[in-house]
């Protein structure tokens, strides 16, 4: 997204950008493909929420108009009970005595007059108290983030976690589901091929190379080689590749840089695609696990976001599972995880036995979301400082160093382009 939005910006100042891509095709983490059996699937899970609407017009225009609209329901699942998202407010459907300790702590934890925040567990302490904090977010922490919430920051959190008041958590105790307070409302998601549709009309707007993996970069040069043997010159240079991966990339990076750079730490991700002979009965478009017993952190609903996603009178779950190299490594191979994902669905009531399942495969992503730990701040001061030095642009969530969701990546590579182009405020 990033790397088509400063080739999109380039187009509308009539700059024809050369784009490498190191797949057999572009679209990264915004991929989709297409099983043998008929299910599509993405690289996660991934809609569309921008408020933008010149990237909403652009987005559609790019599927000729044909997307999927609807309103966001997610909901979360733990120790037998479904609750809507977020469940701070929505306490209704929790055995009593935890819905008493959770309102108690809430109210204890909103006298406390100017709490010491200095990390996000006590962020989640001073917002929730800590019986709602310790049994799910601080839970749900160590299965997405891969560590505890007192080793993050919190300038991730933006509109992310709701911080309600008292009377939308009693509400939410007493009444079913009363209030809408996500952050994600509308959605969009294109009808056919995935979500990597709203990519593909992009794709004339840029000289695009695939197979081109880079190997080395010569900031004094200004030369690129790859790793098909191939090499180019450029003028100006945009990067959306992880900035980990990036740095080592350039010749004669300095040390401190290339250390800074290790020290950026981000999750990896099995994506476990399991397909069903009958249809996935839910209102959600995803859902959160908050056991530990669990492996995933995440599942969503293919034909909850398109009903194209999947053969008819099918149903399909992609569920994501979260592992870092610096604080929790894969150990063997991804295929390991789909038995241990289809007995959780089977424990979780979404798939009935084994005999249901027509489709099951797994992905291996090794860049998932950034992880906002205590090093991440000035490690990535050092590294962009870096980059600014020797001129190459940087965006995406992996350039920027970010946790971005799709059309901020797509801006973020415009408003790169712009600068580079010398129009900042065009």
């Amino acid at each position: 997204m990033a790397g088509f939005g400063a080739a999109n910006q380039l187009h509308e100042l009539g700059i024809r950008a050369r784009l490498y891509d190191q797949r057999p095709r572009p679209g990264g983490l915004t991929s989709s493909f297409t099983s043998g059996d008929g299910f599509i699937f993405d690289e996660g899970v991934h809609i569309s929420f921008t408020k933008s609407e010149r990237v909403k017009e652009l987005f559609a225009i790019s599927v000729g108009k044909r997307f999927e609209t609807g309103n966001v329901y997610c909901n979360n699942y733990w120790k037998g009970y479904w609750i809507k998202h977020p469940a701070q407010v929505n306490l209704n459907a929790l055995p009593t005595d935890l819905k008493i300790a959770c309102i108690k702590d809430f109210i204890e934890a909103t006298r406390v007059q100017d709490p010491i925040i200095d990390n996000y567990e006590q962020w989640l302490l001073a917002s929730y108290g800590p019986t709602f904090a310790n049994t799910f977010p601080m839970v749900y922490t160590r299965k997405y983030h891969t560590t505890d919430a007192a080793n993050m920051t919190i300038d991730w959190l933006g509109p992310r976690l709701y911080k309600p008041n008292l009377d939308e958590v009693l509400r939410g105790a007493f009444e079913h589901e009363p209030l809408d307070v996500f952050y994600v409302n509308e959605f969009r998601y294109p009808s056919e091929g995935g979500f990597e549709g709203f990519m593909r009309g992009l794709f004339p707007k840029a000289e695009v190379h695939s197979n081109h993996q880079v190997r080395s970069i010569d900031v004094k040069e200004r030369q690129i080689r790859f790793g098909n043997g191939e090499q180019t010159s450029y003028d100006k240079l945009i990067s959306s590749i992880p900035l980990p991966r990036l740095i080592p990339l350039i010749s004669g990076a300095p040390r401190d840089v290339v250390e800074a750079a290790c020290r950026l730490a981000c999750s990896q991700v099995v994506v476990v695609n399991i397909g069903l002979n009958r249809p996935v009965i839910t209102k959600a478009q995803w859902s959160y696990f908050y056991d530990e017993d669990i492996p995933f952190a995440r599942v969503s609903y293919r034909a909850n976001l398109s009903p194209n996603a999947v053969p008819p009178g099918c149903g399909a779950f992609q569920a994501e599972i979260y592992f870092s190299d610096k604080y929790r490594p894969l150990k063997g191979a991804h295929e390991n995880w789909i038995e241990p994902t289809i007995d959780a669905l089977i424990r979780c009531g979404l798939v009935g036995n084994r005999d249901e399942i027509v489709h099951k495969s797994s992905t291996w992503l090794p860049f998932g979301n950034v992880i906002f730990d205590h090093d991440r701040r000035p490690a990535l001061e050092i590294v962009h400082g870096y980059l600014d030095e020797v001129g190459i642009g940087y965006c995406g969530r992996f350039g920027m160093w970010g946790y971005i969701w799709t059309d901020a990546a797509f801006l973020s590579g415009e408003k790169v382009a712009r600068r580079l182009a010398g129009r900042p405020d065009s």
